[in-house]
């Protein structure tokens, strides 16, 4: 082959772009390059001739920190496979160099001679790969893969640094309903938002990752203050339960957070992970829409409330369930015009769970449906027993208003129970119009012929909606009961909400229903805006039915408002013991009551004012206080450092004792445990290096022995 056809053929090479070639002289500067690259990169190719390789072409990715042109051209040593594009070009061709070095009469180094190949596709086909390795693909997350990754690297090198770090979980409320009801096009929309918000809502240095469905994970390194962490978590909770717009329509849900923090409450990635899991679990039992960090007795928790859930059928079938009734008052002339049912449990071992615990372990269980026919036809048969003048209500669940033999189930409990169907309640959550439109409509209507009355439920909690009103034949509307806290703890504008509602109603000829009415405040704000019913612990807490007879054999039931009832409190009692620390003894005390600020403590004999203690409140809280009122053998003290909200109606320290710190006292270094930490052998505390200062009162001698 001559030499005309050899550079015929190899011209014919570089067009079809199957081979590209290039040639640099011993200082690096290109004295060839295929018109085919030039062209490729959109450069003229007169203005690549005769510059440094290095000036030209950039390695992509970050190659350059390890892989620079410049230093392999000056290590003359054969190089193959790198990725690079035009400088200056952050988007553009990509292409792969490979060269050899030139030596001529094989000891004088002149330059590189090497070829180069367009890579673009394959290298956004690899790149795109990569991506989703890492990445949620629907929400530009990490992914749950990449989050563990990242878990487990940083709480491995901080154990080492001994550096705190914290996880929170996240679970969305509600997200189910509206997959479910607006479609899975909308669902992903609403994850996308979701996202969005909580890159918003952190402003701390931080990994946030979806884990998959509507759970999310969030990592803050350098983290153990649980003030600032509540802080984080309200923030987030408030920002993703504002209204979402979408295509299909407006939506609104909730957001549940459990925090867990390292090394106190794990320290492996497994360890802490499962603690914020409990946490969570422990925040959606709790009511959803709140935080909760973990402690020590949530597992316990836990597992009695799947034991709660998987004895809801035992339940049922032997008649553990009862009906407690709250009256719902005329507003003007305080009389019992109607009784709302609540389904109530009597168990075996854990005695009475409540309305509130109830309707928690019913929500996500396969049994809703089953104990929500129990409870229309109980409260239908009950009802029948009563004056013709006063109606019952009866919550009716989404999953059930949306089964298919509904309507004939509560046609056949009227008429079993032989009461006129006007006097049977039905509260339907709007939550139901996220349903199959003809289904709805036609239930509805079905219900309206069939007599009964109908409230829309939790009118004003953001689903909201005056299409809702124009389709439904509705008889009552059921203003939010968060909306009416808010108007009880802030200014008018939740007010003005609540005059607006009751004025659309008024135009529908609807009437109005206000409950958890708690202060004659809230209740004569509500007389002004003229609500037509009203119920709420300032008239009565739910009671039995035996109660509810009693109190119907009269003339008529008509209960005053008292502002001394209020709602029961769901937390644990502070009464309890603790110890404190002064000097190098620990005594122990009882806690008498807590707030942020201080406590007051009960025990000791002859304390003065003045005196200083670490309080232990256990599971590594310390915190230090001081004495500022002292009576006989109880002492009030102030803490140094106020204590903050433990997202579950609590207080806790903002900080704990560091397992760092005890490891280096003699504990192994493992999550905290419950229980006291006045101090350990070979620890914080010798015990024997002085006499107690202060003795027992003698009362609580007398308890002890």
């Amino acid at each position: 082959m001559s030499d005309g056809e050899r550079l015929a053929m190899l011209d014919e090479l570089e067009q079809s772009g199957l081979g590209w070639f290039w040639a640099s002289d011993s200082e690096g500067n290109l004295t060839y390059l295929s018109g085919a690259i030039a062209d490729r990169l959109e450069i003229p190719l007169e203005a690549l001739i005769g510059k440094p390789l290095a000036s030209v072409f950039v390695p992509v990715d970050g190659e350059g920190q390890t892989k620079s042109l410049a230093l392999m051209h000056a290590a003359r040593k054969a190089f193959s496979g790198i990725a690079v594009r035009a400088v200056d070009r952050s988007e553009g061709a990509v292409v792969r160099l490979a060269g050899q070095p030139v030596f001529k009469d094989g000891k004088h180094f002149s330059g590189f001679r090497g070829t180069g190949a367009d890579i673009t596709e394959e290298y956004h086909r690899e790149a795109e790969t990569a991506r989703l390795a890492k990445f949620d693909s629907l929400t530009g997350l990490l992914n749950r893969h990449r989050m563990a990754q990242q878990i487990e690297t940083t709480l491995t090198a901080f154990k080492t640094a001994k550096r705190d770090c914290a996880i929170m979980m996240l679970d969305l409320d509600k997200f189910k309903q509206v997959n479910d009801t607006l479609g899975h096009a909308a669902g992903d929309e609403l994850l996308k938002q979701v996202a969005e918000r909580l890159r918003r809502a952190i402003d701390k240095d931080c990994e946030i990752g979806r884990l998959g469905g509507d759970e999310f994970q969030v990592l803050l390194p350098d983290i153990d203050d649980r003030g600032v962490l509540g802080d984080i978590a309200s923030k987030i909770i408030t920002m993703l339960k504002q209204p979402y717009s979408l295509e299909e329509g407006r939506c609104v849900i909730g957001a549940s957070v459990g925090i867990a923090i390292a090394p106190h409450d794990g320290v492996t990635c497994d360890e802490v992970v499962r603690s914020a899991d409990l946490a969570l679990y422990a925040a959606k039992n709790g009511g959803r829409g709140q935080y909760r960090f973990f402690s020590c007795d949530l597992e316990n928790e836990a597992i009695f409330r799947r034991r709660l859930e998987a004895d809801l059928g035992k339940a049922i079938r032997e008649q553990e369930l009862f009906l407690k009734y709250e009256p719902i008052v005329h507003a003007k002339t305080q009389e019992v015009c109607a009784l709302e049912a609540h389904i109530c449990w009597n168990h075996e071992q854990r005695g009475e769970i409540d309305e509130e615990e109830f309707a928690l372990i019913l929500e996500d269980s396969s049994r809703v449906i089953e104990v929500g026919k129990w409870a229309i036809t109980q409260a239908c048969e009950h009802a029948a027993e009563w004056p013709d003048t006063i109606r019952v209500a009866v919550n009716v669940p989404v999953p059930l208003f949306n089964h298919s033999d509904f309507v004939e189930y509560v046609a056949e409990a009227l008429q079993t129970a032989d009461m006129h169907a006007g006097r049977l309640e039905l509260e339907v959550n709007e939550a139901v119009f996220f349903g199959d439109t003809n289904h709805v409509d036609r239930t509805l209507a079905q219900l309206f012929k069939l007599g009964v009355r109908l409230t829309l439920d939790e009118f004003g909690s953001g689903y909201s909606s005056l299409a809702y009103l124009r389709r439904a034949p509705f008889d009552a509307i059921k203003i939010d009961e968060k909306l009416l806290a808010e108007a009880d703890r802030h200014d008018s504008r939740e007010l003005s909400l609540v005059k607006a509602i009751v004025a659309l109603s008024g135009a529908l000829e609807m009437d109005t229903i206000a409950n958890g009415i708690e202060t004659n405040t809230l209740l004569a704000s509500l007389l002004d805006c003229g609500v037509s019913f009203v119920e709420g612990p300032i008239f009565s807490d739910p009671v039995d039915k035996d109660t509810v007879e009693a109190e119907l054999l009269g003339e008529g039931w008509t209960i005053q408002p008292c502002g001394d009832r209020t709602k029961r409190a769901r937390r644990r009692t502070v009464y309890r013991k603790i110890h404190v620390i002064h000097a190098d003894h620990s005594y122990e005390v009882t806690l008498r009551n807590l707030s942020k600020t201080g406590a007051l403590i009960e025990g000791l004999s002859d304390v003065p004012k003045g005196t200083q203690f670490v309080v232990d409140l256990g599971g590594g809280q310390l915190a230090v206080a001081t004495v500022i009122r002292a009576m006989s053998d109880n002492q009030g003290l102030e803490f140094e450092q106020p204590l903050v909200d433990d997202g579950s109606g609590g207080l806790c320290t903002r900080n704990r004792v560091s397992p760092y710190a005890l490891a280096s006292a003699g504990a192994p270094l493992a999550a905290l445990a419950p229980g006291s930490y006045k101090g350990m052998e070979g620890g914080m505390l010798d015990q024997s290096a002085s006499m107690p200062k202060f003795g027992y009162a003698s009362s609580t001698v007398n308890e002890a022995a």
